[in-house]
């Protein structure tokens, strides 16, 4: 395919280079002239900081216990303490070179020996160095992803159970909003940010006592800057430091792993406050922890963002000997002055050896001193190990039954009865009742329509039936016992809702319908069936993978510096209002095509189908509920979606919410009529021959067709 102006040929190999990094393809630019974009307090801190440190002690105990950290965890703290202590070793070897230039000018000799155990001892030091940096970028890239990976598991475990009360309470929280955006990982920034602090403590303390040993005997004191101005000139190569350099070329990096794909898409179906109800009420908890686990499983340690990854690139070079040899030159200033002390003993001062030995030591105390203070982002990165922690307190707000709901599984069949004696129930927040002493009965296997005007309590009668809330006031009994004396996992596995609020889940086609009914997932005929009862089979075997397509990926493209208006090299438009900039990359999602209004409706519905299939090992729901289930459906599809209801309704309880009355009420067993409570209820010719609200609403829809 031949790219557009401003588009880039990712597959041109001979202007981009593939990498295969993980489950991620990295794509970059040959040629380095392709466009780019030119580059509280702190006593509040440091107490929030002492606050959330407990967390911390618990997360260290937490990560030796993960299976294949109890080895990489102290092998990480032993290179990082050796690695602070050679600057230590470093600077006794430098003072043992300043006392033989203290002797030099007193006997005017030289002891070789020592300048030669100056020169080796730090030759030692600094192939330790690079040894102990090439064992840090070994250890770390396993060790960070095991730890991403239990704590993601952690947080997505803790979170799938939580009802909508519990859920809802989140909403806005700095809680909900760190797990959606994926601030798990911070679990390993909080160790390296802890990390650094402590070896920078522990290097600068090393250094000061061997400073105080070395200089204990000197008069001169003042710091001045003198030879250390080579340490800026020469280039210190950022790959040398174990540091990543962002890539100066266009670059960009996708991965097509449809099982991280899948964890993306069910995190978000966790975490994302739009589908809870509908995994609260579909029972789905226990099975999309399953499913997240298997896909965690096959993906295995690669299950990362590709920054993540990338910052663990091979460090070939890292014991080169272009870098030892950079590490000599570092050393020849010392060696010169010393020499220059020697030969002229009375112009060169022994406070200027003493001098450059104190800039040796306190080189590094700036950006110590700095980070000691400037605590700001330890605090952020703890505070959000706190929230991990937290998330596993949150109690439901809905409490739990304790009977087995039905005793009798085969007696789904016949339907279920429902009845609401007195029930009144107020939204948390709203001060008016969504309904208020609310009574009726529905019998076992009745067709039951309950119409009313927007906002009357329909679909709040749906939300109590299944639990989703419960009421402020009065009782509800299923099968004339108390609704919540049953286990809640038992009731409703026994019902089947489609919401009014549905909503798309972040998965293939597949899974969205095969969600209405875990236990028949994975047959790929039945969710067709499903699928056809719901009236999306036809556009599904029309998109571009059919059932396995996704209308949306929740992973992210990323790509480096491109100017705006042109596109990465995935055909994605490069918008900097609409991505997020991280480290030297920008991140897109993808979007691959959009549903129309009526195709999402008749995908819940199929959804909700799934729940009223039979299996051989699980008997089909006992009650169906729709809440304005033909909303969004041209009235040919409305006629044909009732028809196939009332051939699969058999003898199960079925109760509508709509203000829709068509054809379906002349059908009903039963009609309630809601505004806030029951004004009328009756079957179709009864409320007609009354004469009240529910004749009148029919009249005004039925005038314009007579």
């Amino acid at each position: 395919m031949t790219a557009r102006p401003g588009e880039f040929d990712h597959n041109d190999a001979r202007r981009f280079k593939h990498t295969r990094i993980g489950i991620w393809d990295l794509y970059e630019g040959r040629k380095s002239d392709l466009p780019r974009v030119p580059a509280s307090s702190i006593s509040k801190t440091y107490a929030q900081i002492i606050e959330s440190a407990p967390y911390l002690v618990r997360m260290l105990k937490d990560v030796l216990s993960i299976r294949g950290c109890s080895v990489l965890f102290p092998a990480y703290l032993v290179v990082e303490v050796l690695t602070s202590l050679i600057p230590a070793v470093s600077l006794w070897y430098s003072g043992q070179l300043l006392r033989l230039v203290e002797s030099a000018m007193e006997t005017r000799t030289v002891d070789t020996t020592v300048l030669v155990h100056f020169a080796v001892g730090n030759l030692i030091c600094t192939a330790a160095t690079r040894f102990l940096r090439y064992s840090r970028t070994c250890i770390t890239p396993p060790l960070i992803l095991y730890i991403k990976q239990f704590y993601n598991d952690r947080a997505f475990h803790s979170a799938v159970h939580l009802d909508l009360p519990a859920f809802s309470a989140l909403d806005g929280s700095s809680m909900r909003q760190g797990l959606l955006l994926g601030h798990v990982s911070d679990a390993w920034d909080t160790i390296h940010v802890s990390m650094d602090i402590a070896m920078m403590i522990i290097r600068l303390l090393s250094q000061l006592l061997v400073l105080i040993t070395v200089m204990w005997e000197q008069q001169d004191g003042p710091l001045l800057v003198i030879l250390s101005f080579l340490q800026y000139i020469l280039p210190w190569d950022s790959a040398g430091k174990g540091v990543v350099r962002s890539m100066d070329v266009v670059w960009a990096a996708t991965t097509t792993n449809e099982d991280f794909v899948r964890m993306k898409g069910l995190g978000r179906l966790v975490f994302g406050k739009n589908h809870r109800q509908e995994l609260v009420a579909g029972n789905l908890s226990e099975y999309i922890s399953a499913q997240f686990c298997e896909s965690a499983e096959r993906v295995g340690n690669d299950a990362a963002d590709f920054l993540e990854l990338k910052r663990f690139r091979s460090f070939k070079d890292c014991l080169s000997i272009a870098f030892i040899l950079q590490e000599v030159m570092y050393l020849l200033p010392q060696i010169a002055v010393t020499l220059r002390v020697v030969k002229n003993p009375m112009t060169t001062p022994l406070s200027l050896a003493s001098l450059v030995l104190i800039k040796q030591a306190f080189n590094p105390f700036s950006d110590a001193i700095f980070s000691l203070f400037d605590a700001s982002y330890l605090k952020a990165v703890l505070s959000r190990i706190r929230v991990l922690y937290e998330l596993e307190n949150i109690r439901n707000g809905m409490v739990d039954g304790t009977e087995p709901f039905p005793e009798n599984q085969q007696s789904l069949r016949s339907g279920i009865s429902i009845e609401f004696k007195n029930v009144s129930f107020r939204y948390p927040g709203m001060d008016r009742c969504a309904l208020r002493d609310v009574s009726f009965r529905i019998e076992a296997g009745q067709l039951c329509v309950v119409v009313g005007v927007n906002g009357s309590g329909k679909s709040t009668i749906l939300k109590l039936i299944s639990r989703i809330y419960d009421p402020t006031e009065g009782t509800i009994l299923i099968d004339d016992r108390d609704i919540k004396t049953f286990r809640l996992a038992d009731l409703r596995a026994a019902m089947s809702i489609l919401f009014q609020d549905y909503t798309q889940f972040p998965l293939s086609m597949r899974e969205n319908i095969g969600l209405g009914n875990p236990a028949l997932a994975h047959d790929g005929n039945k969710v067709r069936e499903a699928a056809r009862l719901g009236g999306a089979e036809d556009f599904i075997d029309e998109l571009p993978e059919g059932f396995d397509t996704y209308s949306q990926r929740f992973t992210m493209d990323y790509y480096g510096d491109l100017p705006e208006g042109t596109t990465t090299l995935f055909g994605q438009p490069v918008d900097f209002s609409d991505c997020c900039r991280i480290d030297d990359a920008h991140q897109s999602g993808y979007l691959e095509f959009r549903l129309s209004r009526g195709q999402e409706q008749r995908l819940a519905i199929s959804r909700t189908f799934m729940r009223s299939l039979v299996s051989e090992t699980e008997p089909s729901a006992g009650m169906l509920l729709f809440d304005e289930p033909s909303a969004s459906l041209d009235p040919t599809a409305e006629y044909d979606l009732f028809e196939r209801l009332r051939k699969l309704r058999g003898n199960k309880t079925m109760i509508f919410s709509t203000h829709r009355f068509g054809n379906l009420t002349q059908h009903a067993d039963l009609i309630l009529c809601i505004d806030e409570t029951v004004q009328e209820e009756g079957t179709h010719d009864e409320l007609m021959k009354k004469g009240g609200e529910y004749s009148r609403i029919w009249g005004l829809q039925a005038k314009p067709f007579i």
